[in-house]
Formats: C-alpha cells, structure tokens, sequence
C-alpha cells in the first residue's frame, strides 16, 4: 500500500504540522485513501513547494494516479490543500473545480483548491476521490 519510507515522512510531516483546518482535511483524505483496496499511496515531500500525497488503482497501467492531494507550503503557517484529478476520471457537476489544461503530469487534469473548509466541500471532493477511484479500477 505505502512504502515504509513514505508512511516515515507521512508521519513526520503531520506530527510537525500544526493543527489547523487543513490539516484535518487532508487527514480526513487521507484516511479515505488508505481505506481504498488494491491502491497504492505515496508520498513526496517538496519542502517550501508542496508535500504531495498520491494514490494509484493497483489495475492503472497508463497513468501514475487517479488523485493527487498536495499540500500547498508557499507559506508554512497558512499551508492550504490542492487536489487534483486527471480531467476524464472525474465529472464535476457543480463546477467546483479548475481545468488545468495539461497541468497534471502533461494531461489535463481538473485541481479543487481547499483553502476554505466546510464538510460539504471535504465531501464534494471526497465523492470525487471515490468517483476517480472508481474509474481507475478498470486500467
């Protein structure tokens, strides 16, 4: 699922990450992508840029993930959440996402910046985690 060292960095990222509602978000993400079967997590840490959280479907042969979660560290104190989707694993009824025209690894991706919290925006992106999860198990 996650490689001893990226769960290492995982864990020394959150316990040196004050709390605050980013940080319960992306805990919340990050238990949902752990709970997932037949996924694999990463984790890549880019200190002052962004600590990304990354899941790929064990069936995905073409594309590295089906969700990116990055942590936005532009500024330590108010880090804020950024996650990201390839554009065609995704529906986006509400329109609460931005298309990257190829800003996800070279394709185009749809990203959904958190830098506000409610629990219905944690659970629009969270239904749009499972959506892509979804997709991804087919290759």
């Amino acid at each position: 699922m996650i490689s001893g060292q990226d769960i290492e960095e995982l864990e020394n990222f959150l316990e040196n990450w004050k709390d605050c509602a980013a940080k319960g978000a992306f805990i919340e993400l990050k238990k949902l992508l752990f709970s997932l079967e037949g996924t694999s997590i990463g984790f890549k840490p880019r200190e002052g840029i962004s600590y990304s959280l990354r899941a790929k479907h064990n069936n995905q042969k073409d594309r590295e993930l089906f969700v990116m979660i990055d942590v936005i560290d532009d500024d330590p104190e108010n880090r804020w959440l950024s996650v990201c989707f390839y554009g065609d694993m995704i529906t986006d009824q509400e329109e609460k996402g931005d298309l990257i025209p190829g800003g996800l690894l070279g394709q185009d991706g749809y990203c959904f910046d958190l830098d506000e919290f409610s629990d219905e925006a944690l659970n629009y992106i969270e239904q749009r985690i499972l959506e892509a999860y979804n997709n991804a198990q087919n290759g």
